[in-house]
């Protein structure tokens, strides 16, 4: 069975982010790009799935040549092969899906790993819309996952609590916190993986449906207020509160 992951490459959540001069996308000086934190989850969940079931794993990634970067250290982990998809500039959800379910369909793979988000965009739609677009099962925020057969057991997590869900292969999932412990790439990982390859493509990514009119910072926050220090500022707080603040 041939197993894809998905990987979006991303700036580390450490990065202080400014926008650029065309206000609709950031400065890219100083910024360091990582593997997305949920793909590492997936990846080591697809690494997972072939230890116990055998198979071939590829990871899959939409984006300029630096992506490549994301990919080397899916290999570096214990990923097989990779693919670049790659596309300059700007591209929405709907396009990193397209792109993806063109390629899965080219590789035939039947299991399909991404993270449930990527921590840039934080749209957290990427692999509902490629389950859709190659007609895969797709099962997200998954938390435990186990595959007996041409059978799939997942718990996930919704609002308030988690469910069990069974659906058969092929199948898209997303991975959530708490679904393993990604893996260190040791560094016999590392020397192997100069030795795998990544193929290059141009992205089947069609036209962006979303288009990015401006990038603005969030206001700074405001400097707290101490109104008193016993309960006869009560009723100040609610007006406050009511008036101001326009939380009640």
């Amino acid at each position: 069975m041939k197993i894809a992951v998905c990987v979006s490459h991303v700036p580390d959540t450490a990065a202080k982010i400014n926008i650029a001069s065309d206000g609709k996308s950031i400065d890219q000086n100083g910024v360091t790009y990582v593997v997305n934190p949920y793909d590492e989850i997936a990846i080591e969940e697809a690494l997972k799935t072939k230890e116990a079931f055998e198979g071939e794993t590829v990871a899959i990634s939409v984006g300029p040549e630096s992506n490549k970067d994301s990919i080397k250290k899916a290999l570096a982990m214990g990923i097989d092969s990779g693919v670049l998809l790659k596309h300059e500039g700007f591209i929405d959800s709907l396009g990193v899906a397209r792109a993806l379910a063109d390629e899965i369909k080219t590789l035939d793979a039947k299991l399909v790993f991404f993270g449930k988000q990527s921590v840039d965009y934080d749209n957290s739609i990427v692999g509902q819309l490629t389950s859709e677009l190659i007609g895969y099962n797709c099962v997200s925020v998954v938390v435990d996952f186990k595959l007996d057969g041409e059978k799939i057991i997942c718990e996930r997590e919704i609002e308030g609590g988690r469910e069990i869900v069974e659906t058969t292969l092929p199948a898209v999932i997303t991975a959530q916190k708490g679904l393993n412990e990604p893996r260190y790439a040791s560094l016999k990982g590392i020397m192997a993986a100069k030795k795998k390859t990544i193929e290059e493509k141009d992205a089947a990514a069609g036209e962006n449906v979303v288009e990015v009119i401006k990038m603005k910072k969030p206001p700074v926050k405001q400097p707290g207020r101490i109104l008193g220090e016993d309960a006869t500022v009560v009723p100040e707080l609610v007006k406050l509160l009511k008036e101001e603040a326009k939380v009640i």
